[in-house]
């Protein structure tokens, strides 16, 4: 077998690589979306800053002064945690068409630099193998703390809210420092994460070694060549990974290590290539040695097929030197626990980590696929009077759902389901249990209905946000 790692090819250069990520293709089913740089802002925040002696206004973010002062504004914002990973922000924001929007006080002294930002711009939600609805994602969003309950946040998101409904989007979503924020705008905690701990000396391995079995093999790579991989592994694996969004150059970039402006130097970076010698799979990682205690930190880990997977974890689980091993954004149901000889091991902690906020009721639920045949009728209150209704859902025999918005009687027969749009967009993927949220006074609906439901919306794979935004 040839070494595919071997070539005597000079180390690529960030920019080659960056470059590189623009001739990869699309994910397949990829649907279109108007970009959120060509989407006006809504006149009804605008009009209740103004109210307030506020300006609300987009950044142009070639303008490097005006960047620089909303740069300042995020990094003050999130306690200047983010600085590092909002450098390259700029080219990414422009690369994807997105806005950057700031509130701005005119007798504040410096008036120039914003006392609150947003950013949006769209990208693709995967809500079943094979079924990608567009998303307005929305990120950095602060306020300064001088002008904190002026009503500066809710003016901010409920306008990006209405700017993306009334734009044709049916979801928004982001990625929350604090989970007690946007269940009042109407979001809810679709797709939680994991962090594991392995104790790597004590787990043992009983899973599948492809590449002592001559099925594959492992080679270190640069930093610049595994954002690279990571870029084409998600764009051909994404549609089938429920859960996930279908990302940009930006993302994996910062997967790699490779923050603009950063000194960080720790990352490392392996890949796994098959018996045709095609790349299936890629770990970004860190060792640590915390008071004498080595820990391998993986950052990212994406594997397109079995023994990809089988093979970087074994890697990492069995490297030299190491105590531990940990993992964040993980899923709630990863295989490498089934991969280890002693399962207590492997400690984990589970957190909430995707929201999402349905505006388009019917576009989103005619959107995925479900897993049986039926029909419910949702009664859907929305406190921003974006999508609230009643919406009659019918499930075929092959999955297909079908929608349609009631403006007169129900049918005597239907079976209705009361929540609120909240409720509904933490169920959409099928992480949540329909059972429990009735069994918590959260919707409103029987034992039989419930019952189908945790069915017909039980995802096909298990759900990972493996990204933050």
């Amino acid at each position: 077998m040839t070494n595919p790692a071997s070539s005597a090819a000079p180390a690529p250069t960030l920019e080659d690589a960056l470059a590189a990520l623009d001739a990869l293709p699309a994910p397949q089913g990829l649907p279109s979306w108007t970009p959120a740089s060509e989407v006006p802002l809504d006149q009804v925040s605008s009009e209740s800053l103004r109210s307030c002696g506020l300006e609300y206004r987009t950044v142009d973010a070639r303008d490097e002064v005006a960047f620089e002062h909303y740069l300042q504004a995020v990094n003050r914002g999130f306690l200047e945690e983010r600085a590092e990973h909002l450098v390259g922000s700029r080219s990414t924001l422009l690369q994807l068409d997105g806005r950057l929007v700031g509130v701005y006080d005119p007798d504040a002294p410096r008036s120039e630099a914003p006392v609150a930002t947003i950013a949006t711009w769209g990208t693709g939600l995967v809500l079943d193998p094979g079924c990608i609805a567009p998303m307005w994602a929305i990120s950095e969003v602060t306020v300064s703390s001088t002008h904190r309950r002026r009503g500066i946040a809710r003016a901010m998101i409920e306008g990006e809210l209405r700017s993306a409904a009334g734009t044709g989007y049916p979801i928004a979503g982001l990625t929350v420092s604090e989970a007690t924020i946007y269940g009042r705008y109407g979001f809810g905690p679709s797709v939680g994460a994991r962090r594991f701990t392995i104790e790597n000396r004590r787990a043992g391995w009983v899973g599948p070694r492809p590449v002592e079995e001559g099925r594959g093999r492992i080679d270190p790579i640069e930093r610049e060549d595994a954002m690279r991989a990571l870029a084409a592994l998600h764009a051909e694996s994404v549609a089938e990974r429920p859960g996930e969004i279908t990302g940009w150059p930006g993302l994996w970039r910062d997967a790699a290590g490779l923050h603009p402006g950063s000194e960080e130097k720790s990352h490392r970076a392996v890949r796994y290539t098959d018996a045709d010698g095609r790349v299936r799979g890629v770990v970004v990682f860190s060792i640590k040695d915390p008071e004498g205690t080595a820990v391998l930190r993986i950052h990212h880990l994406l594997a397109a097929t079995a023994d990809a997977y089988a093979a970087l974890w074994h890697f990492s689980l069995t490297h030299d030197l190491i105590s531990s091993v940990t993992a964040t954004l993980r899923s709630a149901d990863e295989p490498v626990r089934w991969m280890i000889e002693d399962q207590r091991a492997l400690t984990s902690t589970e957190h909430d980590h995707h929201w999402v906020r349905i505006l388009d009721v019917a576009a989103v639920l005619a959107a995925r696929r479900y897993r049986a045949a039926g029909s419910v009728l949702f009664e859907v209150t929305d406190p921003l009077d974006l999508t609230g209704g009643r919406y009659l859902l019918t499930v075929d025999e092959a999955g297909t759902g079908s929608v349609q918005q009631l403006t007169a009687d129900a049918p005597a027969d239907a079976t209705t389901v009361r929540l609120g749009v909240s409720e509904l967009s933490a169920l959409l993927h099928g992480g949540a249990r329909w059972g429990t949220l009735a069994a918590a006074g959260r919707i409103s609906a029987d034992g039989d209905s419930t019952a189908w439901l945790d069915v017909a919306f039980a995802p096909a794979a298990p759900l990972q946000l493996s990204v933050g935004y």
